[in-house]
């Protein structure tokens, strides 16, 4: 799906308003949108002689809010639109709060490569996913825009927090998905791998290689 981004900036008393290009997966947020309100505070561990501050978590829900139509690739998958997709390096996450759980991710950090992210893909191997790399901490949204494979997508901030999970996203779909809390990093992994590994909101990650 393309979206148009627009930016609305006030510096010394003019406007200046810019429209930047239509760009593919992940979509960043709009600018001029008054931020989304924060959920789930919670107080983070302070550092030496600091006082604490509060934490951003957007809490997992005990029932995920949205169910799988169905299993396996999307039928109206299109073919990908690349002869030679791109091969990127790889890293390793591992979820030291879900029994050291560890997934093989690629490593989308360029602009391309996270516009790209993981569309025209039929499978991924339990095991495996794609982590995005952003240059700036701040409240991230993505789309389903010609990704045929379910997924979910798993916000990580600096430290490794994992600040809130968008569970069971659907295939082939424009609409928007995210939390509203900062984070640096994306993680994308089958979707219910989530539940089926006891990972949480609030949980820690270790990132190898990224």
């Amino acid at each position: 799906m393309p979206v148009t981004k627009r930016y609305a900036v006030l510096t010394l008393g003019f406007l200046v308003v810019a429209c930047e290009p239509r760009v593919e997966e992940p979509v960043p947020p709009t600018r001029d949108r008054p931020a989304a309100p924060i959920v789930g505070l919670q107080e983070a561990e302070p550092a030496d002689n600091q006082p604490s501050r509060a934490r951003c978590i957007h809490p997992t829900e005990d029932k995920p809010r949205r169910t799988l139509l169905r299993e396996g690739p999307d039928p109206s998958c299109p073919p990908d639109d690349l002869a030679k997709p791109p091969v990127l390096r790889e890293g390793k996450v591992v979820f030291t709060d879900a029994k050291d759980e560890t997934v093989t991710v690629e490593i989308a950090q360029r602009d391309h490569e996270r516009a790209r992210g993981l569309m025209y893909r039929k499978h991924m191997p339990e095991e495996r996913g794609m982590i995005f790399v952003f240059d700036r901490r701040e409240p991230h949204q993505f789309w389903m825009h010609n990704t045929c494979i379910p997924l979910d997508m798993l916000f990580v901030d600096d430290d490794g927090t994992i600040v809130g999970i968008e569970e069971n996203t659907p295939t082939m779909n424009d609409s928007t998905f995210s939390v509203p809390c900062p984070s640096r990093y994306v993680i994308e992994v089958n979707a219910g791998f989530s539940r089926r590994h006891g990972v949480r909101a609030g949980q820690k990650v270790r990132l190898e290689g990224i």
